[in-house]
């Protein structure tokens, strides 16, 4: 694998060689300082980012590389370089991998075309999102051992969603049954052409679900009027403390972050015993670390 650019067209046998990369580098396993030694990882972000930025860096570190963190603020962009004059100039400077996050969909894909280094898709527009679609599933395989028979609800704004696509790829591909939730007016076409269940009631398929994701509402991505308003969104979508009550007394709360508490999460929940949402911004780490081992050693 030279880039990891989405989720699409993986076969499960490779999706479970790359989670059981992962797990040798979690913590407490064997020293990998060495694997990417004396190289150099380029995180090239045109859009703002927190939990994936900051977890690939720490993924490059702990193999051994240095780590050129570039953003679009104080570029060459604001000048008019293109996307990719960017690329390629960063490329010059020797990195073996770019990570990179676009609001357009499909630019790494571009840039893949035209660098001779690995790219790896950190996020682009309302594609996909493949790291953190492998970081999810490494955390439910973690909790589960398998998936195979379990359903998950993806719940909220799956139309500017790009975790929603990989998530849904990356999980049927691994034997999970998934089912997408939210108001018709956020919801994609196509999605049931991709192997997902789709409604818009929330409350008649939770009790289904062993593990609930809930998604941000993107209202920086809305250009248009989705939602009568976000209360409402809140009230038929959210996840609060009397929905939880009827979820499965194990079933698991994720969410990709950022979180808009209170709107399709509340406190109580994201905070509460069910949520797992900060083991998978741990378990990120592991998985970022087997990506930049396959893709850039």
């Amino acid at each position: 694998m030279r880039h990891l650019l989405g989720i699409e067209g993986w076969r499960r046998d490779e999706l479970e060689a790359l989670l059981d990369k992962a797990q040798a580098h979690l913590p407490g396993k064997p020293d990998t300082t060495h694997i990417l030694r004396g190289k150099v990882v380029a995180n090239l972000f045109f859009e703002d980012s927190t939990r994936t930025r900051t977890s690939f860096h720490m993924a490059a570190k702990g193999l051994g590389a240095s780590v050129m963190n570039w953003t679009q603020s104080g570029s060459s962009v604001s000048k008019g370089e293109t996307l990719l004059d960017t690329a390629r100039n960063i490329e010059a400077t020797g990195p073996v991998a770019i990570v990179m996050r676009h609001k357009s969909s499909g630019a790494p894909h571009l840039v893949a075309k035209h660098v001779r280094c690995a790219v790896i898709n950190a996020g682009d527009g309302t594609h996909e999102h493949p790291s953190q679609a492998l970081l999810d599933a490494f955390t439910l395989r973690q909790r589960w051992g398998a998936l195979d028979g379990r359903t998950v609800l993806i719940v909220g704004d799956l139309l500017h969603s790009r975790v929603a696509r990989s998530n849904l790829l990356c999980l049927k591909a691994l034997g999970a049954r998934v089912v997408m939730c939210g108001p018709p007016t956020l919801i994609p076409p196509g999605l049931e052409s991709l192997g997902a269940e789709v409604t818009h009631n929330l409350d008649a398929v939770l009790p289904q679900a062993d593990a609930v994701m809930c998604l941000r509402l993107q209202l920086e991505r809305q250009s248009e009027n989705f939602l009568p308003s976000i209360r409402e969104f809140s009230r038929l979508f959210g996840l609060n403390p009397a929905r939880e009550e009827r979820m499965k007394p194990e079933a698991v709360v994720m969410h990709p972050g950022p979180i808009n508490r209170g709107v399709e999460i509340s406190p109580a929940v994201a905070d509460g015993p069910r949520s797992v949402i900060l083991e998978q911004v741990s378990n990120g780490v592991a998985v970022r670390r087997a990506i930049l081992e396959v893709c850039a050693s």
